[in-house]
């Protein structure tokens, strides 16, 4: 005897082996004993396929953004170098960047060595990796539930939905894509696991794992579910003992990542985001990421946090979470993909929600890409059983979701097209976007733009006034415009905020100096080389410094120091020469000034100053 049971809105009827139907999702059966399931599913995969390609095609165009990819990639003299032993080996050792994920260090080498810095390369490995991530959701939903077109929808929601273009158009976010196919092809071996447990499959499970969890520490919750999972749809029970080596990868990377955020100063203080504000401000963003992924109007690349008082927003933020937990929990028995999708919300969620602060953001739309999914599930799902009865309603629905995911996806993919639309656009969405204003700032710099870098440094400081970036990048500005009165106050103010920066103390030391009260900018040069000893502006500096008070013994070190760390700096042979002349140690002097014209010949200061020594008889 065959039973057939009607799947509802893209459902189409489902041949099985004898079984009670169940409208919460069954275990399929083999494509290869129905061909004519094979051919529907390889129009699903066409389907999908075209559709990402045809809205991420124009990313091909786009190039790199300021915004981290220079620190990834275009500045990058490990990843620049392409794929070697050498940058094999920096890759697993390294905390650069704030996190240690050595498959995505490789992936970008890779893309190097492949495509050098073609941009529009680089975006094209981001879109066919997420495009195999969702060719392989909708296989696994599909092998995991039996349910053909629910399956097809999550995968496309996942695929076009607009708070997934930050982590596919932005080069920087590779390990978004890269730990989230990782993510489907761990749940697929373990799905094959479940079907035929032993010990090669469960191998292969924790290893794919563990891969993933090098190529972003996201994947640290997905022990929990697999928990999940198998309460359903695989109904295996709740088998806690086989995930202990899983628990424990998740564990290791974990503590490792916390003390790399440490160890670079990632992770927020204490002083500058209280604990209350950030769970405050965690509940409300998991409303938030909820109520974006129904309306995803106005995403941005950045969302400064908050200012004001969190605590009403988030007393009704967490009443309606634990509304909807109390609710989703008491109907699993009958709903059971309605628990599992929310609890996988919550919590994959968890690591990136800001109870640990990393960064200034309040939210992140990359941080969606794979809790997305969980919601994705329990909606379809859910909304496939209320509309049971009108399935021409339910197709009309799901084509117009489609549609609008396409316009929206298209429209926001836009924004990403350079450095400048990319920060205008989060700016026009946000209110007081310090953090855009800044990136906006200095690529207007770069283009020679001064004016209105200016203005977009002061509106910055105006809105953020402890962002010491802002204020050393305003006093910079000011100082190269001639401006050095202006300039002083602000990189003081930098200064205050970031003691610590080696490089601010240079610039404070450089307009003190051009106001003439050089030992303040002595002692300002002198704290950069305490801080930094290999420094060489602050030394090359700071010998200025020492010259300008008569100090040229002092002076001379100083320089010699700064052609020690930077041999070919001419600038500094040549002053270092000066010095030694005016000590009396010709031949000393008369070696700085002829290696200044070995590496700048047609300087006519140091030809002049050589000619005058050479002529003096040697004493």
């Amino acid at each position: 005897m065959i039973l057939e049971y009607h799947e509802s809105w893209l459902a189409g009827k489902v041949m099985s082996k004898p079984r009670i139907p169940d409208k919460c999702g069954t275990k399929p059966t083999s494509a290869v004993d129905h061909p004519n399931l094979l051919r529907s599913d390889i129009w699903i995969y066409l389907l999908l396929t075209a559709a990402v390609l045809t809205v991420y095609s124009q990313a091909l165009h786009f190039g790199f953004v300021t915004y981290d990819d220079p620190e990834y990639v275009t500045a990058n003299p490990h990843v620049q170098a392409g794929l070697t032993w050498a940058g094999i080996a920096w890759a697993f050792r390294t905390s650069f960047a704030g996190n240690w994920f050595p498959m995505t260090w490789l992936s970008h080498m890779l893309d190097v060595s492949l495509f050098g810095l073609d941009s529009g390369r680089h975006h094209f490995t981001n879109t066919w990796i997420h495009t195999l991530s969702t060719l392989l959701w909708f296989a696994l939903l599909k092998r995991l539930t039996g349910s053909r077109w629910r399956s097809a929808l999550v995968a496309f929601l996942f695929a076009l939905h607009p708070l997934h273009v930050e982590s596919v158009a932005w080069i920087a976010e590779r390990k978004d894509v890269l730990s989230g196919l990782f993510w489907v092809l761990t749940l697929w071996a373990y799905a094959a696991y479940t079907d035929r447990p032993g010990p090669l499959r469960y191998a292969l499970t924790l290893f794919l794992f563990c891969l993933g969890l090098m190529a972003k520490p996201m994947l640290v919750t997905l022990p929990v579910v697999l928990l999940l999972l198998d309460r359903w749809p695989l109904r295996r029970g709740t088998k806690v003992l086989e995930k202990i080596p899983f628990f424990a990868a998740s564990l290791a990377v974990s503590l490792a990542t916390l003390l790399v955020h440490k160890e670079v100063g990632a992770t927020a203080s204490l002083s500058l985001i209280p604990p209350a504000v950030r769970f405050e401000n965690s509940l409300i963003s998991y409303v938030a990421y909820f109520l974006q992924m129904l309306w995803p109007a106005d995403l941005a690349v950045f969302y400064p946090y908050p200012t004001g008082s969190l605590l009403l927003p988030a007393v009704f933020a967490g009443i309606t979470l634990t509304a909807v937990t109390v609710w989703i929990m008491r109907v699993f028995p009958r709903r059971p993909y309605l628990t599992v999708g929310w609890l996988w919300y919550l919590i994959t969620l968890l690591p990136v929600i800001g109870l640990i602060q990393v960064g200034a953001q309040a939210r992140a739309d990359r941080y969606t890409y794979i809790p997305m999914i969980g919601l994705a599930i329990a909606l379809i799902w859910g909304i496939s059983e209320v509309l049971e009865r009108w399935p021409r309603i339910q197709i009309a629905a799901a084509a117009a979701l489609c549609l609008a995911c396409l316009v929206l996806t298209r429209q926001q993919l836009h924004y990403w097209r350079d450095s400048i639309a990319l920060y205008q656009h989060a700016i026009d969405v946000t209110s007081e976007n310090y953090v855009a204003r800044f990136n906006l700032a200095v690529v207007l710099e770069k283009r020679g733009d001064r004016a209105e870098a200016v203005s977009q440094l002061r509106e910055g400081v105006r809105i953020r006034p402890h962002f010491a970036p802002a204020h050393s990048a305003l006093g910079q500005l000011l100082a190269e415009q001639g401006q050095p009165e202006q300039a002083l106050p602000e990189l003081q103010t930098a200064v205050r905020l970031n003691p610590g920066l080696p490089d601010l103390q240079v610039r404070l030391g450089s307009v003190l100096g051009t106001l003439g009260r050089t030992e303040e900018a002595a002692a300002a040069f002198s704290e950069a080389i305490r801080r930094q000893p290999e420094n060489a502006d602050a030394h090359y500096n700071f010998g200025i410094a020492l010259a300008q008070a008569g100090k040229l013994t002092d002076a001379a070190r100083e320089f010699r120091a700064t052609v020690d760390l930077r041999p070919a700096d001419v600038e500094a042979h040549f002053n270092l020469g000066i010095a030694f002349a005016q000590l009396g140690q010709r031949d000393e002097a008369i070696a700085q000034l002829s290696e200044t014209l070995r590496i700048k010949p047609d300087l006519i200061q140091a030809r002049q100053a050589l000619a005058d020594l050479t002529a003096r008889p040697a004493k």
